[in-house]
């Protein structure tokens, strides 16, 4: 009787690290798969300088000639708007320097330390240095009133508001960017001016030893000074800086609330941490808005204050004046000495504001989460 035969006697022995029964996998011959990758732009057509050169040179997409006429086209325009606006730029300030250089030339004073404005005198005498304190000053203690207020009406409307009155609320904010300027002045002149002397008698009372709020005597007359100008351009500039900080408020991502939220922050906590660090540079480009709107605003100062051609710190007293609103009541009476002298002192104006704009672009960037500056 034979012995039944075993059929895995004369296989060969399973291959190391591999088991009886399991398929032993084949690696297929040539170079592996990750080293057969094609590039995009091997598929693509050439024009005979290079692989894709007709999809991609140097980054930037050139396809056909339409494509390429239409980049050009494009890249010209941006760059021709830019340097416009850099040659209006430079064509407002040589404008200004030409028409001032006479009257500087002609000016016996100082032109940056003397207070006085004699420009149609024999001879002319004046100076920048009273006008340039009372535009900083007004300007400064108008953002001083405005921001705070203006910030928290942005968070309410973007943040606790119910949403029929997040819209009411902001329509009417927006309106009070439309109304004219001589209508905040009228309305500062009329009715602000009487109604502000007890304010200023409390302030003169309790905080006079900070000399910026008190007056010259400490018991008036009060009205018509920094302080009631500072007030009018507040209220001015207050729907600019609530807009803008509004729709920056507005765009915050919802993941970084929710996520404050569920790590149990109370709203203001939220807002705290997840609203206001991702709106700074958008309060502070609003605050430079508003602040250059105050450093150029006219009628209205012109109409509340009552002119002086003196540094005075005690900003409740009456008198104070600015650059631009000397301008609006100066110009008409003007002869050719005192237009130049005028221009002179918008030339300085200018140059502020530059300075302002500079300022607020370094506040800026001085932080990369700021400028948004990737580390």
């Amino acid at each position: 009787m034979s012995t039944p035969r075993d059929p895995t006697r004369d296989q060969t022995p399973a291959p190391e690290g591999t088991y009886p029964g399991v398929p032993v996998h084949e690696e297929p011959e040539g170079p592996p798969p990750w080293d057969r990758v094609v590039s995009a732009t091997d598929r693509m057509p050439s024009t005979g300088e290079g692989p894709g050169d007709e999809f991609s040179r140097g980054g930037r997409l050139t396809g056909g000639k339409s494509t390429r006429f239409g980049d050009r086209l494009f890249r010209g325009m941006s760059v021709g708007s830019a340097a416009f606006v850099l040659v209006i730029m430079a064509a407002i300030a040589v404008f200004l320097i030409w028409k001032a250089i006479p009257a500087l030339n002609a000016n016996e004073a100082n032109f940056f330390s003397y207070e006085q404005w004699f420009p149609n005198g024999t001879p002319p005498m004046f100076g920048i240095a009273a006008l340039a304190f009372g535009t900083v000053a007004t300007s400064i203690l108008a953002i001083i009133i405005a921001v705070p207020i203006a910030v928290g009406v942005a968070l309410f409307i973007s943040n606790y508001a119910p949403i029929r009155v997040a819209q009411g609320l902001g329509y009417i904010v927006d309106l009070l960017a439309a109304v004219p300027s001589v209508v905040y002045g009228l309305w500062g002149y009329i009715y602000l001016n009487d109604h502000i002397k007890d304010t200023s008698a409390f302030l003169d009372k309790y905080f006079g030893w900070t000399v910026i709020l008190s007056s010259n005597s400490g018991v008036g007359p009060y009205g018509r000074s920094i302080l009631l100008a500072s007030v009018v351009l507040a209220i001015m500039i207050l729907p600019i800086v609530a807009a803008i900080s509004r729709e920056v408020f507005l765009q915050v991502p919802t993941d970084h609330k929710e996520a404050a939220l569920a790590l149990g922050a109370t709203r203001w906590e939220m807002v705290r941490t997840a609203v206001l660090p991702y709106g700074r540079p958008g309060v502070i480009s609003a605050t430079m808005l508003g602040l250059g709107r105050a450093l150029g605003e006219t009628i209205a100062v012109a109409m509340v204050l009552s002119a002086t051609f003196t540094i005075d710190w005690h900003f409740l007293s009456p008198g104070g004046n600015t650059i631009a609103a000397n301008i609006a009541n100066q110009f008409a009476e003007a002869n050719d000495t005192g237009r130049g002298a005028l221009i002179a002192s918008g030339l300085v104006l200018f140059v502020i504001t530059l300075i302002v704009n500079f300022a607020a672009r370094w506040i800026i960037a001085r932080r990369k989460e700021f400028s948004g500056a990737a580390s």
